[in-house]
């Protein structure tokens, strides 16, 4: 089977939940809840200016993504930033999380799916 399709629905799938976290949640705001936990991990004086920092930071995630421009450290970097936010927000904030400490669960399986696509798919598809 051509893997190389899958991997391309997934990349275009991951870089849309890092654009639809920063654009849609943080920067236009749909998501309140998202100012309310940068708000409690890191104090209300400017937690709507580090929301929009986040949001914007997540987008450049995307816009990584999608350039394939060193896709191996590109996946390390977000499972590590996967893995520290949502172990930060399961300790201080699971009341704030969607899904409460089950959010761990949605969060290792992004994890699990960034993983697969570029250090199984991505070496498929070359061959």
């Amino acid at each position: 089977m051509n893997k190389k399709p899958i991997f391309k629905i997934l990349t275009y799938c991951i870089a849309a939940v890092w654009i639809a976290n920063g654009l849609l949640c943080k920067l236009l705001n749909l998501v309140p809840r998202h100012e309310q936990i940068v708000a409690r991990i890191l104090g209300d004086e400017h937690s709507r200016l580090l929301t929009l920092l986040i949001g914007i930071s997540e987008i450049m995630m995307a816009a990584w993504i999608l350039s394939g421009y060193q896709t191996k450290l590109n996946a390390i970097v977000q499972i590590a930033v996967v893995t520290t936010m949502n172990s930060i927000e399961f300790i201080l904030a699971p009341d704030l999380l969607l899904w409460g400490k089950f959010n761990a669960v949605f969060a290792f399986i992004f994890i699990l799916v960034v993983y697969y696509n570029e250090f199984y798919l991505y070496k498929k598809q070359l061959k």
